[in-house]
């Protein structure tokens, strides 16, 4: 038996993950033929985590856009694409916002739910359709398989007041988990308050039909608004209910399906909400049939049907409703610890006629037992969102007649492993976007426009190097840089596609301290294009043992001034400290 086979079967036993996002099947995430990034958010990990964009953050080439702390109001750009650009899943199963791409991490789960998350960078319409032209962050929940029952509080300065809890209980194969989540800050500012609420549901069942799981899920977002959309001391509210099942048929078929519904209050001015204020109210439905079969015993076809549809009811958009029907093909070859292969290509079908097609390919090569080399080329595209295309206020207007982006997306890597302490990556990537959605500024009329843009193109690099320390402590420096064709013209402004940074870095360690004791530190540097760097270091300490499990959590140890989004003022230094109390732990 070769070596490079015997040190392959060694790592898979110790370090088995397998990947579900970027793939028409689940693979071993070591055989994944595009960058794909899974972040464990285990109770360990959440202890050191104040919501769910804390781990985003792990990455420089995932471009958090917060307006507030904590994940109230965040856009997520993924190698300089949009936020609109970017496609958030549960299970697999849609999250995007109709409305607006900036509902789309408005996740109405709290984080007890969840177990990991992992991100595809660079297109993956072929897997998902419209929106996954930058890449896609699929949330994966907790499968409920032990008796647990724990309770979190902690308070912070800026008025931080935070709840969470999980009950969870297995039995004769049933799994069920109930979570939820408060937090509340009055604010570091004026009208900069914030109230958050999440409730989940989580049931896993398995009979002799296959794997059955349900999900229900609430969440309710008051917040002070403050300069978030213009020089306003605006106030919003959202709200979202989902639900979702998925059915096994056997071992080769599944069937799913989602509801979703969101709602958005936007107030203009807070202290006079007649003057001027818009609600909005969005329902999607989403379903699919998804089968594969074993075409030889390295050989694997994909295929499915999914339909999903839409509708929005709103004082300023107007009432609108869309369809999409898809079907999909795909074929997977590979040899393990050698070669893997696949294509795949996805026929989308909208209301009014409109079609659109696309393809992926994608290879992997172990050049040797410690490098593994990479390539792929993907289409994608996003359909314009309803404010894009309907959206009217004294500053800004959508327009109807915009025709859908489109993406092709481009990217070789390799991924490199002493077979000891040190792990290595590297990705170069290339997008060319036609008929790009943004809005430019018409100094005439002094209002932003949505528009088409002919041509954007988009060439990056990422890079990262993972050092495992003594004692499980592991020290990571990632970075990624970018930069973008701008052929706009002399004067001409964008409000969104040239705010990406054309520089980004990282440095991460966390591990333990002693026995019992888990500790991490985030320092991260941003370059956006046309305004200073910045850096903002974050870290935490938790004690991970026993019934009691106190924590704390340190942000902007610098204090620094910074604004993700121009205009909006990020807190300063910050400090948040509580306990865990695990009543409760079976096996």
């Amino acid at each position: 038996m070769p070596p490079w086979f015997l040190w392959l079967v060694l790592c898979m036993q110790r370090h088995e993950v397998v990947l579900v996002t970027g793939t028409y099947e689940p693979v071993p995430l070591g055989e994944a033929d595009r960058a794909v990034r899974v972040l464990p958010v285990g109770p360990d990990e959440q202890l050191l985590a104040a919501s769910m964009v804390d781990f985003l953050r792990l990455d420089p080439s995932l471009d958090l856009q917060a307006r507030a702390p904590d994940g109230v109001s965040s856009d997520l750009s993924i190698r300089g694409g949009t936020f609109g650009q970017t496609l958030v899943l549960v299970d697999g199963l849609r999250m995007n916002d109709a409305q607006t791409g900036h509902h789309d991490l408005d996740i109405p789960l709290p984080m007890y739910a969840l177990d990991r998350i992992e991100v595809l960078k660079g297109a993956g319409s072929a897997y998902y359709g419209s929106d996954a032209v930058g890449g896609v962050v699929n949330l994966i929940t907790e499968t409920p398989e032990a008796t647990e029952f724990r309770l979190r509080t902690s308070v912070g300065n800026f008025g931080v007041n935070e709840q969470s809890g999980e009950a969870a209980a297995a039995w004769r194969g049933i799994g069920e988990q109930l979570s939820f989540s408060r937090d509340f800050s009055s604010g570091f500012a004026p009208d900069r308050d914030y109230r958050s609420l999440a409730l989940a549901s989580l049931t896993h069942a398995r009979s002799r039909w296959g794997a059955t799981s349900l999900i229900l899920a609430y969440s309710d977002r008051p917040f002070g608004a403050d300069q978030f959309y213009g020089p306003y001391d605006s106030w919003e509210r959202t709200k979202a209910w989902f639900a979702a099942a998925r059915q096994e048929l056997g071992e080769r078929t599944e069937v799913s399906f989602a509801y979703r519904r969101h709602t958005d209050l936007f107030v203009l001015l807070r202290d006079q909400p007649q003057t001027y204020s818009n609600r909005h109210a969005v329902e999607s439905q989403e379903a699919s049939l998804r089968r594969h079969d074993p075409l030889q015993r390295k050989a694997t076809v994909s295929y499915g049907v999914e339909t999903t549809h839409d509708a929005i009811a709103s004082n300023n958009l107007g009432d609108h409703a869309r369809t999409q029907e898809a079907v999909y093909l795909a074929l997977d070859a590979r040899s393990l610890g050698r070669f893997s292969f696949s294509v795949g290509g996805r026929e989308e079908f909208f209301s009014g006629a409109g079609r659109q097609f696309s393809p992926t390919a994608n290879a992997g090569y172990w050049a040797s037992s410690h490098l593994r080399l990479r390539a792929s080329a993907s289409h994608a595209f996003r359909l314009p969102s309803y404010t894009d295309l309907y959206y009217s206020d004294p500053t800004t207007l959508g327009s109807p007649y915009l025709q859908p982006e489109k993406a092709w997306s481009y990217e070789t890597g390799l991924d490199w492993n002493s077979g000891g302490r040190l792990r290595g990556e590297v990705t170069i990537f290339d997008r060319r976007i036609r008929d790009g959605i943004d809005y430019l500024w018409l100094p005439a009329e002094q209002i932003w426009q949505a528009t088409n843009l002919d041509r954007l193109n988009f060439t990056g690099l990422e890079a990262a190097l993972t050092l495992r320390l003594a004692h499980g402590q592991t020290l990571a420096l990632r970075y990624s840089a970018l930069r973008a064709t701008d052929e706009l013209g002399a004067g001409v402004i964008s409000r969104y596609v040239f705010n990406y940074p054309s520089n980004s870095g990282l440095v991460a360690w966390e591990g333990a301290l002693g026995r019992n004791l888990v500790a991490r530190a985030r320092v991260g540097v941003m370059d956006r294009r046309d305004r200073s760097p910045y850096a903002v270091w974050d870290a935490g300490l938790a004690y991970t043992q026993g019934r009691v499990r106190p924590f704390l959590r340190f942000t902007n140890l610098t204090n620094a001034d910074y604004q993700e989004i121009l205009g909006v003022a990020m807190p300063g230094r910050g400090i948040v400290g509580g306990l865990e109390l695990v009543l409760l732990r079976g096996k």
